[in-house]
């Protein structure tokens, strides 16, 4: 069995943009502008730094990326104990192997490469011989190295720190220690040359920022930074004494060396460490990347000499949690994640990204403070969101729930904001003396036509309200819709129904416009609810139910269609193909599973190493957008069965799925590497599944349904001027029957010194009559078949008509074509066209069948064949009408 899903393809990874490896800038003189480089894990993007245009990502490594350095000509990655050399991005040219641990530091050395494993062992690289030029070992208890640093001017000079706060200056090319510096009693963590020749700027842990003079061992100047431990340090060089210094809670000072103080700050620049800075040479730009998966570019223009935010390239900084495609084409994904944001990403190009903002109380007090350290009115994560394109030009069209919170808000699409709408009923506000405060929106409904969003509570409340005014418009039941917490909520296309399902294994069908208190009807299922899942198209509802199996309601007829069993944890999301044939479900176990609904089969099944916690199928059906377990990003998954020929058949849903790896990067797959494991061979259907059963020959209808009604049909075809009659031949010669071209018969024995041809006899076989002639001998009535087969409706007539004695045939090719009938009969094979034949058959030569007795003894060995046939067709026909109706009726 192929190893991998047979339905999705790997394709890539979206919203990445940068993780804790610092950022790397290099400039390319062929574009005159700078590049900068970023990792995302297992791989790194290239970034164009005009627009900020993904250039390309690179291949993908056997693990995650450790650390970067970049020169001119390459960019290096370290993963694990191997490095690797890159060319234009994507271009694999070197690979250097020889470490014994893991690799952490490494550093450009001209036509060299130097690089640090954990254990303190230095290797200098020549780059294109791929060789060690130079060793060092340091040892990991007696210095162990936690930055390096060449200083300018210094040649063959590399300057080293240890964790310890102790530096040295080695001369690589003579391998000797030159210098021993002081100890700062604190760990060294980041070394930035200063503008100034002999000066670097040492980080410590502590938040000491020294700038030391290495020629004359002495401290130059000294900061403290208040937020702990130094992340990264860079300078300007654009005539301004500016030393940009960032921290672990991702705020950046920025230091006047002038006059030794503070000259501004960036508080909240990132949600997290600002591991990469780096100032742009002579601009007043500067360069940031954190672990919160943002990328951004500052430009010094502030009236107080200040940085703002110049460009930004951003992901979520949490792990998504919810993700639905919205539009019809399938090109853009809505998310939200632990972060309170809600993001859009572009499925064709990541400058279409765009966020819709953090959900806040009040959106514009929170914009007019900017970005504070902590925003008291920020709310709770979006656990939950529905949209809809139909209003999106007039009002908003996304509402969603939070976490812990009964309150819902909604979000524009179109104006890529959040909304001034706040959705809450009268009976939970605070003004409401009897208010529930522990009461939360467990799942909300978007209908078709956004004007309405109905939301459901955990105290069993369900409420409608208008998307436009915000108004509370109805609510479900008296006074509650269910006495537990509402799982799932949905509606028809035309806002004839709505539909909510509880705790309490219930299904309650309601009128839209609520005029009653009672429900139309309530379905009773076994186990609670967890959640709904519509396809509107088809009114088929996919409910999930705790004990981890799922079940399809035909909205329509309100009953139980299908079931589907075989995950062994809670499940987490589902999504219908667009044609509704397939379900493909989500679980806690790791797995995705798609389930055929017409056959109520499992035909594809595969695992990951993270829980798929959300997963929608695009629109279009091209692809599969997953969202997993700590995961920064969202994933694409091709649809196989689009372009090329997959065979599905039933899986035994016990059985383990197959364990792939996520789609990480863009880099196309190899031909070679395509198909993974031993290709299957297509199923071919047998010609005769069973001796009990009657198969049809499949042609098509037109060539035998009309063969009893022929002569009508020619009638009313029949031109209305008769056709001309020939001139009279001066001679006639014996001609073979036929429609299409006239044969002369040559082939007669003539007497012997005769010019005249005559036939012996004065029996003139067509050329279908020769071979039902030929069965005589043989019994092998198959060419016969294929012969009829063969023939259009009224060639068929003709040559039937032509067996009887005045037509040219004889009594015993007449009897043999009812052997030919008799034994398709006995054969089940070819029902439909026995019958016709038979039926044309007896209808032309009924007389001479009474008047020959060899016929007329005949037809009941043909009359018995029809009736075991048909009787047995009947009985299945009755039967399964007998099942169809039952249904229909309990």
């Amino acid at each position: 069995m192929p190893q991998g899903s047979k339905i999705f393809l790997p394709c890539r990874g979206l919203g990445y943009v940068s993780n804790h490896i610092p950022l790397q800038v290099r400039y390319i003189k062929s574009r005159k502008e700078n590049l900068i480089v970023t990792c995302v894990g297992k791989s790194f993007h290239t970034y164009g730094i005009s627009h900020f245009g993904l250039l390309s990502v690179s291949g993908l490594h056997p693990g995650d990326i450790g650390c970067m350095t970049s020169d001119a000509y390459h960019v290096y990655t370290a993963c694990e104990n191997v490095i690797y050399a890159w060319r234009r991005g994507t271009e694999l040219k070197h690979v250097y192997r020889g470490h014994r641990k893991k690799v952490h530091l490494m550093i450009p050395f001209g036509a060299h490469l130097i690089s640090v494993d954990e254990g303190s062992s230095v290797k200098v690289w020549d780059i294109k011989a791929e060789e060690v030029y130079f060793e060092l070992t340091f040892g990991a208890t007696n210095f162990n190295i936690s930055a390096l640093l060449h200083p300018s001017t210094y040649i063959n000079k590399i300057l080293f720190a240890s964790d310890k706060g102790e530096m040295q200056l080695w001369n690589i090319n003579t391998a000797k220690l030159i210098y021993t510096f002081k100890s700062w009693k604190a760990r060294v963590t980041c070394l930035e040359q200063a503008p100034a020749i002999d000066v670097v700027a040492v980080g410590l842990s502590t938040g000491r920022i020294i700038l030391h003079n290495l020629k004359y061992d002495e401290t130059v100047m000294e900061f403290i930074q208040d937020w702990g431990l130094v992340t990264s340090i860079s300078f300007r060089s654009d005539e301004h004494p500016i030393m940009a210094t960032g921290s672990v809670a991702g705020h950046v000072v920025f230091w006047d060396l002038e006059e030794r103080r503070v000259a501004s700050q960036l508080l909240a620049a990132h949600d997290d460490a600002v591991t990469g800075m780096v100032c742009l040479p002579s601009e007043p730009l500067v360069l940031t990347s954190s672990p919160d998966n943002t990328l951004k570019l500052w430009i010094f223009d502030m009236t107080d000499g200040g940085a703002r935010l110049l460009r930004i390239r951003e992901g979520h900084s949490a792990a998504p949690t919810f993700i639905r495609f919205h539009g019809a084409n399938g090109h853009n994904i809505l998310s939200c994640a632990g972060d309170s944001t809600l993001r859009i990403f572009n499925t064709q190009t990541e400058q279409f990204n765009k966020s819709l903002g953090k959900a806040s109380y009040n959106r514009k007090v929170s914009k007019k403070r900017g970005r504070a350290v902590e925003d008291p009115l920020k709310m709770p994560p979006i656990v939950q969101f529905t949209s809809e394109t139909t209003r999106e030009k007039e009002w908003d069209n996304v509402a969603a729930i939070h976490q812990g919170l009964a309150m819902a808000t909604t979000w524009s699409y179109d104006k890529v904001k959040m909304g001034d709408l706040k959705l809450l009923p009268e009976r939970f506000q605070r003004k409401n003396k009897d208010v529930n405060l522990e009461v939360s929106a467990t799942c909300l409904c978007l209908t078709h036509c956004g004007n309405f969003v109905i939301v459901g509570y955990s105290t069993g409340h369900i409420d409608r309200f208008n998307m436009q005014s915000g108004l509370w418009r109805d609510s479900y039941g008296n006074p509650k819709g269910h006495e537990c917490p509402i799982r799932g909520l949905a509606t028809d296309t035309l806002n004839q129904i709505t539909i909510s399902g509880g705790s309490d294994s219930k299904i309650k069908f309601w009128k839209f416009k609520n005029k009653g208190t009672s429900p139309l009807t309530v379905v009773t299922l076994e186990e609670p609810i967890n959640f709904f899942r519509t396809h509107r198209e088809s009114s088929m509802l996919a409910v999930a139910l705790e004990d981890f199996s799922v079940n399809i309601i035909d909205i329509e007829t309100r009953r139980l269609v299908r079931k589907f069993l075989g995950h062994t944890a809670q499940l987490t999301d589902a999504t219908f193909s667009p044609d509704s044939r397939w379900l493909t479900t989500a679980s806690m176990d790791c797995s995705v599973r798609t389930w055929d609904v017409p056959s109520g089969q499992l035909v594809d099944q595969f695992a990951t190493d993270a829980a798929c916690i959300s997963l929608d199928m695009s629109p279009t059906g091209e692809a599969l957008a997953t969202a997993h377990v700590d995961y920064l990003g969202m994933f694409l998954w091709t649809n196989r069965t689009l372009y090329s020929k997959i065979t599905l058949k039933g899986l035994t849903p016990s059985d383990d799925p197959p364990l792939i790896t996520l789609p990480e990067c863009q880099e196309e797959p190899k031909e070679e590497e395509e198909e993974t494991g031993e290709v299957e061979e297509e199923f071919v259907s047998p010609e005769q599944i069973g001796n009990d059963l009657v198969t049809l020959s499949g042609l098509s209808t037109s060539r035998w349904q009309n063969l009893l009604n022929l002569d009508v049909i020619k009638r009313k075809n029949k031109p209305k001027s008769p056709p001309k009659a020939p001139k009279a031949a001066p001679f006639f010669l014996p001609t073979v029957a036929s429609l299409n071209n006239i044969q002369f018969d040559l082939n007669a024995q003539t007497e012997e010194g005769s010019k005249l041809v005559k036939p012996l006899s004065f029996v003139n076989l067509t050329e279908f009559g020769r071979i039902l002639d030929e069965t005589k001998e043989t019994d092998n009535f198959l060419p016969v078949i294929e012969k009829l087969k063969s023939l259009g409706p009224s060639m068929i007539d003709f040559e039937l008509k032509s067996l009887a004695p005045e037509g040219g045939g004889s009594v015993e090719v007449m009897l043999q074509f009812l052997k030919c009938v008799e034994f398709m009969l006995k054969s089940n094979k070819d029902f439909e066209l026995a019958e016709a034949y038979l039926g044309v058959f007896l209808k032309a030569h009924g007389t001479v069948i009474a008047q020959e007795e060899g016929l007329r003894s005949y037809l009941p060995n043909v009359g018995s064949c029809h009736s075991v046939a048909w009787n047995r067709l009947q009985e299945k026909l009755l039967y399964s009408m007998c099942v169809v109706q039952s249904l229909k009726t309990t």
